[in-house]
């Protein structure tokens, strides 16, 4: 049915109406190449264990006007765009899987929650602080979960039950564990300690 409206439209049209058009999306042409560009730099610390060379920082353009809001965002839209080679953690986008924990501007943080600072003219990523790098702003967290697990951070009990039932909790011992377990693993609290 679209195909037959095309064609219809195309044996109706005459001279003076593809001249109008033609003219018409070389205005758009024009209109879109003098549109301001409102670019922001990504300075991303860069590190391959394969290669020879020292870690260094890579500095990156962005179009804000064609890139979304967050930290996130912009790290896809490199990756994508500008340099495959970008290596970093991500998975969920929410701030619900803790993947894309990173220091961005001298603070850990979660690229995915992170909005875009508009005010500066640089970003500066780095990998989380205190960890061994995998590469680039992957950070190896066996450690932390090898700590994390040491400290047996799960509930227990003094009663042992042998008959296979459930531990009763009650509403005052369940509003003890408020705040308790919102933590994500991601390692933004425990890196920043020096």
């Amino acid at each position: 049915m679209l195909q037959r409206t095309a064609v219809r439209a195309a044996r109706a049209a005459t001279p003076s109406s593809l001249r109008a058009l033609s003219t018409a999306a070389s205005d758009l042409k024009l209109q879109t190449s003098t549109t301001a560009k409102n670019v922001k730099y990504f300075k991303i610390y860069r590190w391959d264990p394969e290669s020879k060379e020292k870690p260094y920082l890579c500095t990156y353009p962005v179009d804000l006007n064609e890139c979304g809001p967050m930290v996130l965002d912009a790290l896809i839209k490199i990756k994508n765009e500008q340099d495959p080679t970008l290596t970093f953690r991500r998975s969920c986008r929410e701030g619900i899987c803790g993947s894309c924990a990173m220091n961005i501007d001298g603070g850990n943080t979660l690229a995915c929650l992170s909005p875009i600072d508009k005010k500066k003219d640089t970003t500066k990523i780095y990998p989380l602080p205190h960890m061994y790098v995998i590469r680039d702003l992957v950070p190896d967290m066996n450690n932390f979960y090898a700590q994390y697990k040491s400290i047996k951070p799960w509930l227990q009990s003094d009663v042992v039950k042998s008959d296979n039932t459930e531990y009763l909790q009650s509403k005052e011992d369940r509003k003890k564990l408020d705040g308790m377990y919102e933590c994500i693993l991601c390692a933004c609290c425990s890196t920043s300690c020096p």
